[in-house]
């Protein structure tokens, strides 16, 4: 086991620490220390391993008891008692850097990116089991990536999902790395947008000659990323002159052609995901025919863009997982009939305006808007501001999904309505997935 030295201590136990504490046992490791500001819950503990656990305001103490500490992702690692630790010899590491530095798999994709990290990630699986390749998911999304290590087959090609806070201290990269459009996100954790994208650029910061960069090209923040990839092979997106072309509904790599009118998936901006996720495969040596043949049969994750059916001849669409104003932009640009839109959430401080000024101007075909949530309010103020005309498009605000539902059926057979909030779900369910079951029952019981 390299670059461990006992006592490890676990720095967070949520998920990834919990696991991180099973990889531990697993290794042998016979001193522990479990760091949480939370109150800590310890699994059994195997005989002969001494765990200590230091937990509410002081739970940092238990770093002058380690000489390694795994970061758990939501611990922001840039305090001065993390630099202290380091500075007296400590190591600091993560389960992403243990994963990519110990793995066995032939290949390693990681996938990183403001939106559709989960969707590329799933594609690209969905792809190599249609080929007949042995994958499996992790990081992010999936299991935690340390959980790969555990009777890891070496004939495996093994997906990372990767967010900002996973990559930032990494100092390894993978074979394969996805960058998918970079905007901002998390100025509540990191200290600027320059940290963030400076994070997620770790992810290509640290590729092998022989590895491949897949990128968007049109996407400037994420080009400039791409740049930092020592990759030998760079393989792009765009709408103009790419490796792989998005042209309308259309997704072009060298003479194939994959319309979206194919697929099961709906809303546009999946192009992005689709070119993004047969380029990896494509680096991994899967066909771009048989990529996209493959990707004909994917079906989208539950709560992003989900279709679910057409009632009294209106269309239903769930997505739920639309937290941010730019990925409610994209939702609704694959809008062909008049539509419902439902919006609002939960207070991030998000800036509304762009996505005001584009549904008020660039999509014609919104009738009606039901706004919920902590940010109705502003939101309403927002579109009425970016120049909403009370006659053209109905916007009102209401306590309650129910209630908003209801309001967004007045769209009449034809119509369609779509659940893309632009905020996060808290104040009213807990988190998205909740949100999207209770708009999905609303659905299931006209």
């Amino acid at each position: 086991m390299n670059n461990i030295i006992s006592p490890v201590g676990i720095l967070g136990f949520g998920v990834e620490g919990q696991s991180t504490l099973q990889y531990l046992f697993r290794e042998g490791v016979k001193e522990i220390v479990v760091m949480d500001k939370n109150p800590v819950n310890l699994p059994e503990v195997p005989d002969g391993i001494d765990v200590k656990v230091f937990s509410g305001d002081n739970y940092l103490d238990g770093l002058k008891d380690c000489v390694t500490v795994v970061r758990s992702a939501g611990v922001y690692p840039m305090s001065k008692e993390l630099f202290a630790f380091q500075m007296n010899g400590g190591l600091l590491t993560s389960q992403i850097q243990l994963f990519l530095e110990q793995t066995s798999s032939k290949k390693v994709v990681g996938v990183t990116g403001t939106l559709g990290k989960g969707s590329t990630v799933s594609m690209i699986a969905h792809i190599l089991s249609a080929a007949g390749e042995e994958n499996a998911i992790g990081g992010n999304f999936g299991v935690p990536a340390l959980d790969l290590l555990k009777d890891e087959p070496s004939n495996r090609i093994s997906i990372l999902e990767l967010s900002s806070f996973q990559l930032m201290t990494l100092s390894v990269s993978p074979d394969v790395a996805v960058v998918l459009r970079v905007s901002t996100e998390h100025l509540d954790w990191h200290k600027s947008v320059e940290e963030y994208r400076d994070a997620k650029a770790n992810l290509v910061r640290w590729q092998k000659r022989g590895g491949a960069c897949v990128y968007l090209k049109d996407a400037a923040p994420t080009a400039k990323i791409a740049e930092e990839s020592p990759a030998g092979t760079k393989l792009s997106v765009s709408y103009e002159n790419g490796d792989a072309i998005i042209e309308g509904d259309t997704l072009m790599i060298g003479h194939d052609a994959l319309s979206l009118g194919e697929c099961k998936v709906r809303g546009i901006y999946q192009l992005e995901n689709m070119a993004a996720a047969t380029l990896a495969c494509k680096a991994l040596g899967i066909s771009v025919s048989e990529s996209f043949e493959a990707l004909k049969s994917y079906e989208t994750l539950p709560f992003r863009m989900e279709f679910k059916g057409e009632k009294n001849g209106i269309e239903f669409y769930n997505d739920s997982y639309a937290t941010r104003p730019d990925a409610t932009i994209a939702a609704t640009k694959s809008m062909k009939r008049p539509f419902a839109l439902i919006l609002g959430g939960s207070e991030k401080n998000a800036d509304f305006t762009e996505l005001s000024q584009i549904l008020v101007k660039e999509r014609p075909n919104l009738k009606r808007i039901a706004l919920i949530g902590a940010t109705a309010e502003r939101m309403l103020a927002s579109l009425k501001e970016a120049g909403l005309a009370e006659d053209v498009t109905t916007a009102k605000i209401f306590p309650t999904l129910e209630e908003a539902f209801a309001d967004c059926l007045n769209i009449g057979a034809g119509g369609s309505v779509i659940m893309s909030p632009a905020c996060a779900s808290f104040g009213l369910f807990k988190n998205y997935k909740v949100r999207g079951q209770v708009f999905d029952k609303l659905v299931a019981d006209l």
